[in-house]
């Protein structure tokens, strides 16, 4: 049985890869992914304010833009703890291409051009594999369109494309009119990749105290759904790898995103519950299934059940919505 398989031009001995969070932080864990299995890690996030302003303090920013998929506060270290600058990330890219094998791909966390060009530059230089793109723009104005907030991610993709070699992904969000249109103009823009999908910070507000205050939830398996509906919708319609995240805890889970047209599976709010060598279990029962049920590569399954390739694609659309609230009860 073989589970390998490519992302963004990389060979991956697993579809497993611990995506951008707190694991990361410290290299004895990346190790620890490596020797369960995973087949690259994205580490945690570096926030455009901080290249921007290194002398901020961190705390300020994390608490700002705390739930970015399992990125989330509790899970950070307190300020006075742990402090990041981006001297400081590139050098932890460095010890970790030290410490592993498995790819590595650094995560930028932005919301405009800032000072991504330049530094996406440098994790290239430091000896990064890959670089993932988390565009965390929220449109709080109301003089800001649609179009404006499209054209930005789009302009995003190209200027860093063009300004590094090793190959980038684009992790979004569901909030757009057409994520189908998004996807095949992110591609065009020069996205090797599409992480599917980001989720945003979303406040709560405390009634005793009536102040906002960051709210931290985990993704669970009914998360998955969304990514599974949108990566099967787009396998073979796009010219980009496409990576599923939120809500894969599973064999299963990895078999019904591959199934879909995943190139790999990301995974963290799993590991946090479980820990690290969830992923030897995950791996484990994925070459089981496999054996057991006659397949000999994730090649072989992949987009098998995608909407190009199902018998009904009407499943995936408003029709069988209707049928499905229509036969309730």
């Amino acid at each position: 049985m073989n589970i390998s398989t490519t992302y963004l031009g990389l060979k991956l001995t697993s579809p497993i890869v611990p995506s951008a969070g707190p694991l990361s932080q410290d290299i004895s864990n990346l190790k620890m992914m490596e020797d369960s299995g995973a087949g690259a890690a994205v580490i945690y996030s570096i926030f455009e304010e901080q290249i921007e302003n290194e002398s901020l303090d961190y705390f300020q920013y994390t608490t700002a833009n705390t739930e970015s998929n399992a990125e989330a506060l509790s899970y950070f270290p307190q300020a006075s703890d742990f402090r990041i600058g981006p001297d400081e990330y590139l050098e932890h890219i460095r010890k970790a291409k030290s410490a592993v094998n498995i790819p590595i791909i650094a995560s930028l966390n932005g919301k405009s051009l800032g000072g991504w060009i330049e530094y996406a530059k440098k994790i290239e230089e430091a000896g990064a594999d890959a670089l993932e793109l988390n565009i965390y723009r929220l449109a709080t104005d109301t003089k800001t369109s649609s179009i404006d907030i499209e054209k930005n991610y789009i302009e995003i993709v190209k200027t860093v494309k063009s300004s590094v070699n090793i190959p980038i992904a684009v992790k979004i969000g569901p909030f757009f009119s057409s994520i189908a249109w998004m996807a095949d103009q992110l591609s065009h823009a020069g996205a090797d990749g599409l992480v599917l999908f980001n989720r945003f910070y979303q406040p709560d507000i405390d009634l005793e105290r009536l102040e906002v205050v960051p709210n931290v939830i985990l993704s669970t398996p009914m998360a998955m759904r969304l990514p599974l509906r949108w990566i099967a919708i787009l396998y073979g319609r796009i010219n980009a790898d496409l990576a599923a995240t939120s809500g894969i805890y599973n064999e299963k889970d990895v078999l019904k995103m591959i199934m879909a047209g995943a190139k790999v599976t990301q995974m963290m709010s799993c590991l946090l519950k479980f820990g690290i060598g969830h992923i030897s279990d995950v791996n484990t029962q994925l070459l089981y299934w496999m054996e057991t049920n006659e397949y000999e590569s994730l090649d072989q399954m992949r987009g098998s059940m995608s909407y190009k390739n199902v018998a009904d694609p009407s499943q995936f659309e408003r029709a069988n919505y209707m049928k499905v609230l229509n036969s309730y009860k």
